[in-house]
């Protein structure tokens, strides 16, 4: 398997700049969760640096779901079991289904508050009205989808880390340096 393919360079920085974001978001995530919601202002300076992560990482991760679509992923070799492929390949689909849904339910549960969304200091537009029943469905996706995607997220480490002792090359497809 030492003829595997590798990701193009677009996929393998979007991949590891979205890696970083993610994982940031997920502690600052839990992290803010407890922070008391008196005084108002602290709570809410970390919550929206929070969404400002959150929606740029959205444009990153948007970009990457682009540019898998017109950049289809290298081939897995044919000697891996059909049923490492099918976990690949349904894996990845989770991740990516994640990836979209996080920051779509994210902002939709941020549009449905009196409170307006602050992109890194600036307010956008609001269109969304007060809806704490609303807020409360997408805050519940949202959550859930944290968990899933953690869930995967570790299950992803865990099999790219059995790879890299396998030593059959899969690992390093999206690793930002070439095996030497």
């Amino acid at each position: 398997m030492d003829t595997v393919g590798r990701y193009t360079r677009a996929a393998i920085a979007l991949h590891w700049l979205i890696a970083i974001g993610v994982v940031a978001q997920f502690a600052l995530g839990w992290w803010m969760i407890d922070i008391p919601k008196n005084p108002i202002g602290v709570r809410a300076s970390w919550f929206n640096l929070h969404k400002s992560i959150g929606l740029t990482l959205s444009l990153f991760i948007f970009a990457r779901v682009a540019w898998r679509s017109l950049h289809p992923a290298p081939a897995l070799p044919f000697e891996l079991p059909r049923w490492q492929r099918l976990a690949a390949l349904t894996s990845h689909a989770g991740l990516y289904l994640c990836m979209v849904l996080m920051p779509v339910s994210g902002y939709l549960g941020s549009s449905f508050t009196k409170y307006p969304i602050k992109y890194w200091g600036m307010t956008l537009p609001q269109w969304g009205w007060d809806s704490p029943a609303l807020k409360d469905l997408c805050s519940a996706i949202h959550y859930v989808t944290v968990w899933v995607f953690m869930t995967l997220v570790c299950l992803h480490v865990f099999a790219a880390l059995r790879h890299l002792l396998l030593r059959d090359g899969i690992f390093w497809r999206i690793w930002p340096t070439p095996r030497s």
